[in-house]
């Protein structure tokens, strides 16, 4: 359906905001075209595990950096069943706690960190050689990971409608959840190294008024056009 990326698989990069749908999307986007799923976002989460677990301040750049090298990240990719192991041992739901999420703006903030899994997201990439292509998600997707993708898009949402969303997918306090939702946004949109941004050539969509099931149609016709032209 699309070109090849450098490293032999075609790439749809996912790029946006917490809170704006990028994992439900992305996943049933791969699901829908037959592709492998990566989400970036749960390697930053892993490593920052991993620094919570040794006991090391997220802002201890020098030594989240050695952890980040030393760690052992296995990431699954089917986006039927994704799954991410630190040393062996499985973090699926360690990674979305409360401890994690409010410390991996900090750890994804260190450049070493981010260079250490670049390079791995890359590499994962890299290694999707049979065709079937992979949708990969993040903040810095487009821009920076895989800047040669065949589709690029920012999806977006409402701040109003991503802090709803994501409180009723924690069974959280709404307010609490919009609060956090600004803290994170404000902090990945001004790091240093990769900010949050959106690609000059990325298909900008906001799934503000639009269902799951509407925005990924909409992401097959735009792949489909695109095989076409």
């Amino acid at each position: 359906m699309a070109t090849e990326h450098a490293g032999g698989a075609w790439v749809v990069a996912v790029d946006g905001p917490s809170g704006s749908g990028k994992s439900t999307v992305s996943r049933r986007l791969a699901q829908a075209l037959g592709a492998y799923y990566l989400d970036t976002g749960s390697m930053y989460r892993a490593v920052t595990w991993a620094v919570l677990q040794a006991g090391v301040d997220p802002h201890d750049a020098d030594t989240v950096t050695k952890i980040a090298v030393e760690t052992e990240l296995s990431v699954g990719t089917d986006p039927a069943d994704p799954h991410i192991a630190v040393d062996g041992v499985n973090v699926d739901g360690p990674i979305r706690g409360p401890e994690v999420t409010a410390a991996v703006s900090a750890v994804s903030a260190v450049p070493g960190v981010r260079q250490v899994l670049v390079a791995r997201q890359r590499e994962i990439i890299a290694g999707t050689r049979d065709g079937a292509g992979i949708v990969v998600e993040g903040r810095d997707i487009g821009m920076v990971v895989a800047p040669d993708a065949h589709l690029k898009v920012y999806l977006t949402a409402s701040a109003d409608e991503r802090a709803r969303r994501r409180a009723v997918e924690r069974a959280a306090d709404l307010h609490s959840t919009a609060a956090d939702l600004d803290r994170r946004d404000r902090l990945d949109s001004t790091r240093a190294t990769d900010p949050l941004a959106q690609a000059p050539d990325a298909v900008v969509l906001d799934s503000t008024e639009l269902g799951i099931d509407q925005v990924v149609r909409h992401l097959v016709g735009l792949l489909q056009e695109r095989h076409r032209a």
